[in-house]
């Protein structure tokens, strides 16, 4: 992962003679954000930013149609900027695109609100569909993802033991946890006991592995 970020404004070609979609890239690694780029015909005309922190802050510059957004980047994750998204620019289609392919990952982008959820290894031809069907109003999502994911157990953690637990990921004292999440250190205790009792683990940092692993975050 790397944590440092490139932005250009961009509007980008669908087909010819047809509307000009505004695609909005997130990525951390350069390499393939600009192989990405290039192969769906989009260079050098697209958004781009290498870190998480950085999604909502330049969609909200750029207006995109679109945001392809890799799960983990730096600063924050994908899922998290995609519910900020959500609320800021609901206008813009998610599509979460990631080589993790965890049903509980895919449960947790529809929450959010994406419109698609698609691994890296598929074919460019498939994504630049993809990002026109969402322009559509339509979903798309990996078939054997959804398969995965109908047979998956559901996500045990309710969203407060999710908020409480992604609050505490970085080490952060109670006290701290209890002013990020505005509730009290006694209420933060007990949804980070029962985050560690749901997810099986000793302590909150293991738990709070377990539950990235698992697509829970």
């Amino acid at each position: 992962m790397t944590d440092s970020a490139s932005q250009q404004t961009a509007e980008a070609a669908s087909e010819e003679g047809a509307p000009r979609i505004r695609v909005l890239l997130a990525e951390d690694q350069g390499m393939l954000r600009g192989a990405l780029a290039l192969l769906l015909g989009l260079e050098p005309d697209i958004a781009e930013v290498a870190t998480g922190d950085a999604v909502v802050p330049r969609a909200v510059e750029a207006r995109p149609d679109v945001a392809l957004l890799d799960i983990e980047l730096p600063g924050r994750s994908g899922l998290d900027a995609a519910a900020e998204l959500r609320d800021r620019l609901p206008e813009c289609r998610v599509l979460i695109l990631t080589t993790f392919s965890r049903p509980c990952y895919l449960r947790r982008a529809m929450e959010v609100g994406a419109y698609g959820f698609l691994v890296k290894d598929g074919p460019v031809e498939e994504l630049a569909a993809s990002i026109r069907r969402v322009l559509a109003g339509e979903h798309v999502i990996d078939p054997a993802l959804a398969a995965a994911a109908l047979s998956a157990g559901p996500n045990p953690l309710t969203p407060r033991e999710r908020d409480v637990l992604s609050a505490a990921a970085d080490g952060a004292t109670i006290a701290d946890v209890a002013g990020r999440v505005h509730l009290s250190p006694a209420t933060v205790r007990n949804y980070l006991s029962a985050a560690i009792g749901k997810t099986r683990t000793r302590n909150r940092m293991e738990a709070v592995r377990a539950a990235r692993q698992n697509g829970w975050l």
